[in-house]
């Protein structure tokens, strides 16, 4: 079984992770949710504390 140069390979990856950063990566990122906390309302739940067993 031959031995692959690992040159081109690098040059490779390094090509395929500079298309994904900045052609896909741009593209896919208004699609995700982003959490806007100052558009919820602050709730505070006020529960009583969790009796033990064993006291």
């Amino acid at each position: 079984m031959p031995q692959l140069n690992p040159s081109p390979w690098f040059l490779t990856m390094l090509t395929t992770w500079m298309i994904f950063s900045l052609i896909i990566q741009p593209k896919l990122l208004p699609f995700t949710p982003t959490n806007h906390p100052q558009n919820k309302t602050n709730i505070l739940n006020k529960s009583t504390p969790w009796t033990w067993p064993w006291t």
